[in-house]
Order: C-alpha cells, then sequence, then structure tokens
C-alpha cells in the first residue's frame, strides 16, 4: 500500500481540482457524480494511491470531453472520407452486435474521440521472477484485475521501474480500447478506428462482451469470456459482410506461436516448482527463453507480417507469458459452453452468469473440465496438439 497524506481534506481538494480543470459539459450529469463519488471513496479507503485515481479520472473525462456523435461524423461532407467509411462499419457492428449477439450495445461506440497521443493508455502487468501469478491491483466495482492501465506511459514507465527494483518480471504495453463496463458510453478511438473491418468487429464484439458478463475480481474469466465472443462471433460476420476468413498461412502461424509459448510456459512452470536453488533456477529460466527465441526465429524463417510476433517474442516472460494465460487459457472452455448450450446466445450469456455466480473455486474446476472436453473435441478433428513443438521438446 502506498503512503497516503493524513489530511483528508487534501484529498477531496485533489480530486476537485483535477476535475473541475476538465470539460464536463460533455459528460451526463448523473454519471460525474457517480464516477466523483467512486473516486473518494477509493482515495478514502486507502486502498490506492491519490496520484494514480486522480490521473485515471483525468485521462477517461478527457475521452469523454472529445466525443463526437458518428451520425453527425458520417453525415458531414467535410469528414474524411477513410474516417466516415470506418464509422459506417462499426454502425454495422453495433448493429450486428445487438441483433444477433444479444450484447447490450445501447449507446456505447455511438461517438467518435480523436486521442491526442496514439494509444487510449498503457498496461502495466507484473509477475513474480519464478511466477506466472501476475501482481494484482484492486478497484472500486471492478474488484481486483491482474493489469493497471496509466493515461500517461511516462507514469506506468515509472511504476514499472519500480517493480523490477523489487524483482518483478514486467510488461508494459499500449491499450488501443478498453471498457468501462456501461459506467459510460464508449466512444470509438482514432487508436483503433482505422483497423480492418474483422479486425474491428472483433475488438468491439469483446469489449461489449464485457458489458453483458463481469465478474468482479476473475480477469481470467473476464477477458477469456470476451475473447470466446469474439471468437465465435467473428465467422458469421464476415460470412454475411462478404470478408474473406484469415489466410491458413496466417492461422497456422498463430498456432505455432502459440505453441512455443504454451511449451516454453510448461518448462518454465517445471524449473520453478522445483526444490532447485534461486541461482540455478535463474540460470535455467534464462535458457528456456532464449531456447523460445531460437525456436521462433527457425520456425518463422521465410514468414511474412510476422513483426508483431517477433515484438511479442522478444519481450516474453513471466508478465507476458500470464497475460497471454488471462486472455487465453479458458477460451476453449467458453466455447465449449456456447456449444453446449445449443449454439443459443441467451443460453450461453445465462450459463456464464450461472458459472460466474459459483466460488472462483467453483469455476475454476469447471472451466477446467470444459477445457479437456474441448481439448480432447479438437484433437478428434485437428490431429496432434501444436503444444508439443519439435524444437522447443527436443531443447527440454
Amino acid at each position: 500500500m502506498e503512503n497516503f497524506p493524513g489530511n483528508v481534506l487534501a484529498k477531496l481538494k485533489l480530486v476537485a481540482s483535477a476535475a473541475f480543470t476538465l470539460r464536463w459539459r460533455a459528460t451526463v450529469p448523473g454519471r460525474r457524480v457517480r464516477l466523483l463519488m467512486l473516486l473518494l471513496a477509493a482515495l478514502l479507503s486507502g486502498c490506492e494511491s491519490i496520484y494514480f485515481y486522480s490521473q485515471a479520472a483525468s485521462g477517461q473525462l478527457k475521452i469523454l470531453a472529445g466525443r463526437k456523435s458518428i451520425d453527425q461524423l458520417v453525415a458531414d461532407d467535410t469528414t474524411d472520407k477513410k474516417l466516415r467509411q470506418q464509422l459506417q462499419w462499426v454502425r454495422a457492428i453495433r448493429a450486428y452486435a445487438g441483433a444477433e449477439l444479444h450484447l447490450p450495445v445501447g449507446s456505447a461506440y455511438s461517438e467518435f474521440t480523436q486521442l491526442e497521443g496514439e494509444y487510449a493508455l498503457w498496461n502495466l502487468v507484473a509477475a513474480p521472477e519464478f511466477s506466472f501469478s501476475p501482481k494484482r491491483w484492486c478497484y472500486p466495482i471492478a474488484g481486483c484485475a491482474s493489469y493497471r492501465g496509466y493515461f500517461d506511459k511516462a507514469d506506468a514507465e515509472a511504476h514499472g521501474a519500480r517493480l523490477r527494483a523489487e524483482g518483478f518480471d514486467v510488461y508494459l504495453g499500449p491499450v488501443p480500447a478498453y471498457s468501462t463496463l456501461g459506467w459510460f458510453d464508449d466512444p470509438v478511438l482514432s487508436s483503433f478506428v482505422n483497423w480492418t473491418p474483422d479486425r474491428l468487429a472483433g475488438l468491439l464484439f469483446h469489449e461489449l462482451a464485457h458489458r453483458r458478463v463481469y465478474i468482479s475480481g476473475d480477469t481470467r474469466f473476464n477477458e477469456s469470456f470476451a475473447t470466446a465472443v469474439s471468437r465465435i462471433a467473428l465467422p458469421d460476420w464476415r460470412r454475411r459482410q462478404g470478408i474473406a476468413a484469415p489466410k491458413v498461412e496466417s492461422v497456422v502461424q498463430a498456432r505455432r506461436v502459440n505453441g512455443l509459448m504454451v511449451t516454453a510456459r510448461k518448462q518454465l512452470q517445471e524449473i520453478y516448482q522445483s526444490s532447485s536453488s534461486d541461482e540455478d533456477k535463474r540460470e535455467r529460466k534464462a535458457q528456456t527463453l532464449e531456447r523460445l527465441r531460437t525456436c521462433y526465429r527457425e520456425i518463422s524463417a521465410g514468414w511474412e507480417e510476422d513483426r508483431n510476433f517477433t515484438k511479442m517474442i522478444e519481450k516474453t516472460n513471466n508478465a507476458t507469458l500470464a497475460l497471454v494465460s488471462e486472455y487465453q487459457s479458458q477460451v476453449p472452455a467458453f466455447v465449449q459452453l456456447y456449444n453446449d448450450s445449443g449454439s443459443d446466445w441467451e443460453a450461453f450469456y445465462a450459463a456464464v452468469e450461472q458459472l460466474g455466480a459459483q466460488s472462483k473455486e467453483v469455476r475454476s474446476e469447471r472451466l477446467q473440465a470444459l477445457n479437456k472436453r474441448a481439448q480432447t473435441s479438437s484433437k478428434k478433428v485437428t490431429g496432434p496438439s501444436l503444444q508439443s513443438d519439435t524444437c522447443m521438446s527436443a531443447a527440454n
């Protein structure tokens, strides 16, 4: 826990100062009050620093203050042609999400905000030197999460440096989009508006899914669920829009990279759980991560468009492996649950909500069982698992 000034009045003045320096007229009055009370509750609880919440409020309110109606932008002849086209895609995606996926679209993504920078914010993820259990930060309403978002990159870098000094593996990555979980009508941001239509659809499906089901304090559950919704929905979305599916080569490449990372994670887990000294674990960890990068360079020789994969592999540490697990590890389980629900969205959401109402231990066990069924089914269809990549296995 970080140190707080003892004077409560000083806290109130700081929040008020941050609030009134912004253009509050762009937000709905009732929600201004809710956000302010939320911030005050957080500050008075002593769970997080005043500075973090003031920068979060400032960044969020700047985004809200800059919103412009998408309908008006599309109708305006002076709007950039490319932007108008992309915003029309957004309207089509929103319509599909509401009508076909039964997601609570409301007024979300009906407005557009041009950011001052390239990204909306920066997420910080940290994990201990010999563990994949990410550090957790707790927030009002949303509960605890395995990442912390900063609107200022320098702030995130400074906090990351402190965590590294404490011995954590750290990952700092840009975030083009995020969800306020229905507290505000999230706008489309300039950080992702120019994505390809299917990538744009996948993102909005993911973020809107958080508005349908969100379990406080369980990042892995929430992110895997939202990722599954997007993954399930995209093939039908592409078909209806006449958009070609991803190239087979791209899918195979992604699976091979995922296979390498899963294998590396398994090998590292064995090292961390061993009775070896910390010095020995540290050396074996470094060898495994270097082997991962060497294997990636071998299998990716001749690939096209591999820059994103390369960046991910070069940054791989416990924090990045933990982050990938948070977003991906339970996706097959949710896909299996969707199939068990008769491929009916409402039945699926009801099943997810019922699962989320259980204790974290119970739902984890249930998801593990669903994962096993999904893996068994996948092997019947696709053949040998890509998780046992030859390069990493041979070096094991």
